[in-house]
């Protein structure tokens, strides 16, 4: 044990000074009462133990610096440092969105530099032919809002196409238009652009935690770049932010966050009519949930109730405006000819092109479509999670089976994700080398394929 010496700076010891004099002297300071006398000594006990514990000879010099009662305590923290995003985060940050960023970067690169060199001289500008056909509906419901008046034209469409398209896109349009003081064409593509970097990033997400990070690199750059018409994306159409509700919803499924999941799926049914197909997918994840709690746990419940109010809230507005509760079913009819038929327009389109037809596009489109089929029997063949399987055959199963145009098709598959993850599986189990290759051909052919379908082809996408 080590002994402590007072020093001039040590605290009041309960002896007076050898010389009888200093600091410590009765006769300077007074004498004590025995309770000042027991407090002393209870005092100097006290530091000679922190000395003995420590093994420090001076631990019974030191004093804790005390503060008033009710003042507030001393920041250590460092100026800045609460502004400041901590190294791990922003790893996190950069292993949940660096691949989807830079796969969005690299395939909107790759469609523009090939549209553009595909793009005629003298023609439409490059920012034209991603505003065209269905683009000009969707920025006249932007710019005007939706027409105040219905009427069948004798022996034509309807006088108000516009009805036919869901107000989610345009109304962000016009939001982004608000807020950036873009005009209308620019705030459309600033939308459509970042709606599909949010898409991309739930898909990532999403295929990460199904079957990892190699799986998620494929998937993402098929999704984005590979399949054919992923260039509507980029277009003033609704798809990308179709798309971006849809992936997001499966996403919150998958973390059973259920009122997120129910609220995108409010969202996609104000996008697109395809948004049955996201109802369809939440129906199946209530009903997995309920078999495995036992029971139908309220937040579910409302997760799914949330979600069937988007698509007939929208069908509903249109008939009460127009004073026709099927106004929007005759309008897509009377304006496109689009009905539900079983696929027989679509069997039809088959059998004469694989027997009589002489055009590449038909042909391909068909061997096309073909094959969306095959990847999609191969995906319930290969056990893919319920929710995003059942999600993904809706939308295949409503593109099908309607009556629109053939080489439309492609273009109302490409939020559908499902018969794309057999490829995306067997990429990420090819070798590194072999897969990159097998991405790059794709991609370059997607890219093409799209801007054909734009720059030469005569019709509607």
């Amino acid at each position: 044990m080590t002994s402590t010496s007072p020093t001039a700076d040590s605290p009041t010891e309960d002896r007076p000074s050898p010389s009888g004099a200093g600091p410590e002297s009765p006769a300077e300071q007074g004498a004590q009462t025995p309770a000042e006398q027991q407090s002393a000594q209870a005092t100097g006990a006290t530091a000679a133990r922190t000395a003995e514990a420590t093994d420090d000879p001076n631990a019974e010099q030191e004093t804790r610096p005390t503060r008033a009662r009710g003042a507030a305590p001393e920041s250590t923290t460092a100026p800045g440092a609460l502004f400041r995003v901590p190294r791990e985060r922003w790893q996190r940050i950069a292993r949940v969105a660096g691949v989807p960023f830079a796969v969005f970067g690299g395939s909107t690169v790759l469609h523009l530099v090939i549209l553009a060199a595909m793009n005629p001289a003298g023609g439409a500008s490059l920012s034209g032919r991603l505003l065209a056909w269905d683009s000009q509906w969707y920025l006249d419901i932007a710019r005007h809002g939706y027409s105040g008046s219905y009427s069948f034209t004798p022996g034509g469409p309807p006088a108000d196409n516009t009805l036919a398209f869901f107000p989610a896109y345009p109304f962000l349009v016009r939001v982004v238009h608000t807020v950036t003081g873009l005009g209308y064409d620019g705030a459309a593509l600033l939308t459509s652009h970042l709606a599909l970097l949010a898409a991309l990033v739930c898909v990532h997400a999403l295929v990460v935690r199904l079957y990892g990070r190699r799986t998620a690199v494929a998937m993402t750059v098929l999704v984005a770049a590979a399949q054919p018409m992923a260039l509507v994306f980029l277009m003033a159409y609704s798809e990308s932010l179709f798309l971006a509700f849809a992936a997001g919803t499966l996403l919150a499924l998958h973390r059973r966050s259920w009122l997120t999941a129910g609220a995108l799926a409010l969202l996609a049914g104000l996008t697109r009519p395809a948004a049955v197909a996201v109802i369809a997918a939440l129906g199946v994840a209530v009903l997995l949930d309920a078999v495995r709690e036992r029971r139908l746990a309220p937040h579910p419940t409302a997760a799914l109730a949330l979600a069937c109010c988007g698509t007939p809230a929208y069908l509903l507005w249109v008939g009460v405006h127009t004073g026709r509760m099927d106004a929007w079913f005759a309008i897509q009819e009377a304006g496109w000819g689009t009905h539900w038929d079983n696929g027989g327009s679509f069997f039809d389109f088959l059998g004469q092109t694989l027997a009589h037809g002489d055009g590449w596009i038909p042909v391909s489109t068909a061997l096309l479509l073909l094959a969306v089929l095959a990847c999609t029997a191969f995906a319930w063949w290969d056990g893919v999670w319920p929710p995003l399987l059942v999600y993904g055959t809706v939308v295949t199963v409503l593109t099908f089976g309607q009556s629109n145009y053939y080489h439309s098709k492609l273009r109302l598959l490409i939020p559908a994700l499902v018969f794309l993850l057999p490829l995306a599986r067997a990429l990420a189990r090819a070798r590194t080398r072999a897969a990159a290759v097998a991405l790059a051909a794709a991609s370059l052919f997607g890219c093409w394929f799209g801007a054909y379908m734009l720059t030469v082809w005569p019709y509607a996408i």
